[in-house]
């Protein structure tokens, strides 16, 4: 199983579904990470040579160094085509923010099944689908596609809601809580 840590404190993140589109949330998310000072990251993006003027990659197996967190944001049913290559990879951690997995019944309940099935041939650490993301603001990381990053505190927030954390974010965020 890949390690908990590097997942949470990647050296190296690769967002599968990177855009230019305003509105996009694999543009939101891109620009969340390309505020982080500590890591590389990897824009992939079958179609384009660079996204937000940083070179892009066609597929996980074609970037050029170890990834060690892969973010996901393509279409449900690309995902778990993801997820393999990830796992050839050796990616050690998949967040998947792809959302239309079994919150929409039989086809989606079969594409996650496919997932944790990639994911137990691999030993990835999996988090999602259907996923809000993760903050960690002592690291300067923000794998989320929500505006705005809350500043380093004292507690952690976790919530299985994305309609809650997110809310709870942009409350901590707009009154500076850590």
């Amino acid at each position: 199983m890949g390690h908990i840590q590097v997942m949470f404190n990647p050296g190296t993140v690769a967002l599968i579904g990177a855009t230019e589109k305003r509105g996009a949330i694999g543009r939101a998310i891109l620009e969340n990470l390309l505020r982080s000072k500590e890591r590389r990251i990897f824009p992939v993006n079958p179609l384009r040579e660079k996204v937000l003027d940083v070179e892009s990659y066609h597929s996980i197996t074609s970037v050029p160094e170890h990834v060690n967190l892969a973010v996901v944001a393509t279409p449900a049913r690309s995902v778990p085509e993801v997820v393999e290559e990830c796992g050839r990879a050796g990616v050690e951690g998949v967040l998947i923010i792809s959302s239309g997995f079994k919150e929409i019944g039989e086809e989606g309940k079969r594409l996650e099944s496919e997932v944790h099935r990639i994911r137990n041939k691999y030993g990835m650490r999996i988090l999602g689908p259907n996923c809000l993301g993760f903050v960690r603001p002592p690291l300067g990381l923000n794998a989320t596609f929500l505006r705005g990053t809350p500043p380093p505190g004292n507690i952690a927030f976790i919530s299985q809601s994305g309609a809650l954390g997110s809310a709870i974010l942009d409350w901590a965020v707009s009154a500076g809580i850590g």
